[in-house]
């Protein structure tokens, strides 16, 4: 794990090689078919080289969510494991990750009015004045939400108009009891300016790649901007120049910024995690000597 553009992803791959084991993706966006430039994708040769799990699972304008990834992502880790091969779970999404290993509280009670209500505010007066709402009543879970992830805004007031408690609060008590997995956390991380140089140059290679076409082509086939999908870094600044005629260079100014910014974010809360055995990803061998370690210890065990 680790943040957006740290270098998981080339990382990975040797790994799962050496250690005979197969890729879980546990990053929310690269579970979405047709997105593929934007969300730095593994290709299809890497896809050819290592087995990869839950990648182009769904279409944009289909609804995912946490516990319906982490019931997926469960299954496969279990099946590998039948199979004698270590799951490598890689992403940045630390939801995800924390909903595998940890699980996800019971759910909170919904109340289809109510969430009907908030869209139709939330089309009517924007999202910026529901985030702000969910700051003052909620400012854990306001912390932890894009203000423009829509989705989970609106959600957390739903359980706020329902329970009268924070869905942080709810979290909190449940604290993540349920542990099937006995895991070994490698986060990476780089010091911040070597970090945002690579998101930069990240953000100018997508472009390269054809990063606006992709882009241009899921609104052709209809996926509108109000989807959460398209509400992803980099899709909702190109979005923004698409159709609403903001500047090209203004919006890849906003887009740099706003990953650099969801990077540390990203760190932040991987960093209350004291289980994650943190390197620069350039100590690969390191990284490979103590999976297998872990493997090992574990084999020793079942026999």
């Amino acid at each position: 794990m680790g943040p957006t553009a740290v270098g998981k992803t080339r990382l990975v791959s040797k790994l799962a090689k050496d250690l005979g084991g197969e890729i879980v993706n546990a990053d929310s966006v690269q579970i979405y078919r047709f997105m593929d430039i934007g969300t730095a994708k593994p290709t299809m040769a890497d896809r050819a080289e290592v087995a990869h799990h839950l990648v182009d699972i769904v279409d944009p304008d289909q609804d995912f969510d946490a516990s319906r990834y982490s019931q997926l992502a469960r299954e496969v880790i279990s099946s590998l494991a039948r199979q004698g091969k270590p799951a490598i779970v890689v992403g940045g999404t630390g939801l995800y990750l924390k909903a595998i290993f940890h699980g996800l509280f019971p759910g909170a009670p919904s109340d289809p009015l109510v969430r009907q209500r908030l869209r139709r505010e939330a089309e009517k007066k924007g999202g910026v004045e529901l985030y702000q709402r969910l700051q003052r009543i909620d400012p854990i879970t306001a912390q932890r939400v894009h203000p423009h992830d829509l989705f989970r805004i609106i959600r957390a007031l739903e359980v706020w108009e329902c329970m009268g408690q924070p869905i942080s609060a709810l979290q909190s008590d449940h604290d993540f009891k349920d542990r099937p997995f006995l895991p070994l956390k490698i986060g990476l991380r780089r010091p911040r300016s070597e970090l945002y140089e690579r998101i930069d140059r990240r953000v100018e290679e997508m472009l390269a790649q054809g990063f606006l076409e992709e882009v241009r082509g899921l609104l052709s086939r209809g996926y509108g901007p109000n989807l959460k999908s398209m509400q992803a870094l980099g899709y909702r600044h190109l979005v923004q120049h698409l159709i609403n005629g903001v500047d090209i260079t203004e919006a890849v100014r906003t887009m740099k910024r706003d990953t650099r910014r969801y990077a540390k974010r990203q760190m932040t809360w991987f960093r209350r995690d004291r289980e994650i055995n943190w390197f620069h990803p350039r100590q690969k061998e390191d990284i490979v000597r103590l999976a297998g370690r872990f493997l090992g210890g574990l084999n020793r065990n079942d026999s």
